[in-house]
């Protein structure tokens, strides 16, 4: 039964390739990359018709929903295509299905060419309207939510509209100096230079071209390669919002996210002007032990061992973490600039490096004489490439465990901001806590079941005391199967905004590479190698539903609280209800299952919450703040007169500032590292400062107090 484990969006599936047949027969072009994405959608949409939870079918409606994708793709602000562009290419809107069987990628390259001449003619525009002051005085307006806005009607329109665009964006950093001007006055403060309007303007249009010139540097960097990935994501995730195309690169990065772990150095890099900055070193990463690499150190260039280095200097991030990043054992030599100008050679041998924030920890709270265990688990990884690697349900199964051992009155574990994963260790998490039970039903295109507990060999829980599952509105998916299970099972009690995500979904991830050699074997006139085409990258697909052990789905609705707390969100829609192409709510019939026979007497809990919550002073602030935002969230055409519009900033900045410093309180708990934490990084400096400065981060948290009180409540 454990083959029925799957991830939610992770897992990496090699499927038998026998009963594989491509569905088109199409000789090869001489173009190899036109012949490289021909293979590539055949295979894609063959995958995608067998395997999908509910495939679509690829007809005239589904044509014109892949048009209009496509275009948003391109150019979701509606910054170069034209009416008439639309016009012109709008004879392919019902027959891109039939260019699709057939394999013809007319209707991409027109698109795409059209697209190519707009985004040269526009590099001129903003060029030439940043070159002269803007006129502030008179009343003008822009609306910035493109999704109220048409394609304009012509060139001249057009044109206008990257006037005003460039003109909002003058002005909005014009009158943030302005405001900064008038404070260094009334404060006396020296430092500041005070200059004239017209100084500041010239100086607000500066920065608003160098912001522009980068935007445009990595537009242009992209190829046709790039927009055609563009192209197939129109076309997939139509299917459903969660289905997508993943080229070979951002696959790789995805498994990284997912694992935690990566080989390499260990810094994070940023790209900043023309140049790779490094931002952060990972304590105890390789760059971090060989100790010369330093936070600022700008990167010049990148070499393999003792090979010539090649000049990074304007290249995209992502192509110089690829050279950067590299094999165990390997060495990487990178030349850098310090921040007094010198310039060094720095050789570091790479290593596994394990991204530690991904990763569950622990601390110990106190309040009055209450003494309770706090878990963090960031999102539910899983290193699916090492059967040794790290998972979350065993890293849950030791903090319990240890916390245990601190003889700790309950656990609060924190899903919150937790986006899901690994669908195998989510029910073995529910296992540490349920005895026995399923902890989440199933449904695949032909049936509905309830996967069965996980537990093998060792008998009972893992932790059997008071227990909080605490959430927001940003806990999706593997979170939300986990607190529906506790909340079902009435095993502890659930805290946090008014829903959470509402991700019901099961996805996997096919290696398209794989269906090379089925794909070869079956195509006679393709029957020349294919491995000279490169790496097809992978297909993140849906492929079942996930539901709580009581019938009902997640899907749209989420998971709803015991107890609900007010959030910055409370009155803006997110989620997935909010998502283009996301399915939709439906409910199966419920498994089997016994609820939990300890009674928190969650009446009694959810009224006194109420009751501290409703003379909670910094809980009120953050309701009124939650309301100014749907207001602000609301407000999208704005006067560009300066006066009219510094007004209303500084009116809105005003507003802000009541509600800035209200999760900056220290709080009347303490936050403590367990002993055996404590001990293993007494000779670490690096992460003993990390770790204190978490631990002051906890003591801030309104929503963990709160979680605290309940569970001082659930104790008595």
């Amino acid at each position: 039964m454990n083959k029925l484990f799957l991830s939610l969006g992770v897992i990496a599936i090699l499927l038998s390739f026998s009963a594989f047949n491509a569905p088109n027969n199409f000789e090869k072009s001489e173009d190899e990359d036109n012949y490289k994405n021909q293979v590539l959608v055949d295979i894609l949409l063959d995958r995608l018709n067998e395997f999908h939870f509910d495939p679509k079918s690829i007809d005239d409606e589904t044509s014109s929903i892949f048009f209009d994708e496509f275009i948003l793709k391109l150019d979701y602000g509606k910054r170069f295509f034209t009416q008439s562009d639309i016009k012109e290419l709008d004879p392919y809107r019902l027959s891109i299905d039939d260019l699709l069987e057939k394999l013809d990628f007319e209707f991409f390259d027109k698109a795409n060419e059209i697209y190519v001449k707009r985004l040269a003619e526009s590099e001129n525009y903003y060029k030439e309207f940043l070159d002269k002051p803007f006129d502030f005085t008179k009343e003008e307006f822009i609306e910035t939510d493109y999704d109220k806005v048409d394609f304009s009607s012509n060139k001249g329109e057009l044109k206008d509209r990257w006037r005003k665009v460039l003109k909002f964006s003058v002005l909005d950093k014009l009158v943030s100096k302005m405001e900064a001007q008038k404070l260094a006055i009334e404060e006396n403060d020296t430092t500041i230079e005070i200059k004239e309007f017209a100084l500041l303007e010239e100086e607000a249009r500066d920065k608003v071209r160098k912001t522009y010139d980068k935007w445009f540097v990595r537009l242009n960097r992209d190829d046709n390669n790039d927009r055609f990935a563009n192209y197939i994501n129109a076309i997939v995730n139509v299917f459903d919002t969660h289905t997508s195309y993943f080229p070979p690169k951002d696959k790789e990065d995805f498994d990284i996210k997912l694992s935690g772990k990566l080989e390499g150095i260990g810094a994070s890099l940023q790209e900043t002007e023309e140049y790779i900055k490094v931002v952060k070193i990972v304590p105890g990463a390789p760059c971090y032990l060989q100790g010369e690499l330093e936070v600022d150190d700008l990167i010049l260039k990148v070499a393999q061992g003792e090979e010539e280095p090649v000049d990074v200097v304007g290249m995209p991030l992502k192509e110089s973490v690829q050279l950067i990043r590299g094999k165990k054992g390997t060495e990487v030599r990178l030349t850098v600039k310090k921040a007094d100008g010198s310039i060094k050679v720095i050789p570091i041998i790479r290593d596994v490096v394990l991204l530690e924030e991904t990763y569950a920890k622990s601390a110990i709270l106190e309040e009055n004489d209450n003494k309770i265990g706090y878990i963090k688990l960031p999102k539910f990884y899983a290193d699916f490439k090492n059967s040794f690697g790290r998972r979350c349900a065993s890293d849950i199964k030791t903090e319990l465990e240890k916390l245990k051992e601190e003889n700790v009155d309950g656990v609060i574990l924190d899903l919150r901001s937790n986006g899901g994963g690994a669908l195998e260790d989510v029910v073995r998490i529910g296992d540490h806590f349920i005895d026995e039970g399923p902890i989440v039903q199933i449904k695949d295109k032909n049936r509905a079941y309830p996967l069965p507990n996980s537990r093998q060999t060792t008998p009972g829980v893992v932790y059997d005391g008071p227990l909080i599952i605490l959430v927001n509105s940003f806990s999706a998916s593997a979170s939300e199967i986990l607190a529906a299970a506790i909340q079902d099972y009435g095993r502890g009690i659930v805290i946090g905004s008014a829903s959470t995500y509402g991700k019901g979904t099961v996805q996997r991830f096919y290696d398209l590479d794989a269906y090379k050699e089925g794909y070869e074997s079956s195509n006679e006139v393709a029957s020349t190698s294919l491995d000279g085409l490169g790496p097809l990258g992978a297909l993140k697909m849906t492929t079942q539903k996930f539901y709580r052990i009581n019938g009902e789905s997640t899907q749209h609705r989420g998971v709803i609280p015991d107890i609900i707390l007010p959030d910055s969100y409370t009155y803006i829609e997110t989620g997935e209800k909010e998502q283009d192409f996301a399915m939709p709510y439906d409910e199966i019939d419920a498994s089997k299952y016994k609820q939990s026979e300890v009674d928190f007497k969650i009446d009694n809990l959810v009224k006194a919450s109420y009751a501290r919550i409703k003379e909670n002073k910094v809980m009120n602030l953050i309701d009124e703040d939650a309301r100014r935002r749907k207001t602000n969230k609301e407000l999208t055409s704005y006067n560009m007169q300066l006066d009219v519009y510094n007004e209303g900033k500084c009116q809105r900045k005003e507003e802000a500032e009541k509600y800035k410093n209200l999760k900056d309180t220290v709080l009347d708990f303490n936050a403590l590292l367990l002993e055996e934490d404590a001990y293993e990084m007494v000779n670490d400096t690096v992460k003993q400062k990390t770790s204190a400065d978490w631990l002051v981060r906890l003591t801030k948290d309104i929503y963990l107090e709160e979680a605290m009180n309940v569970m001082g409540d659930m104790v008595k």
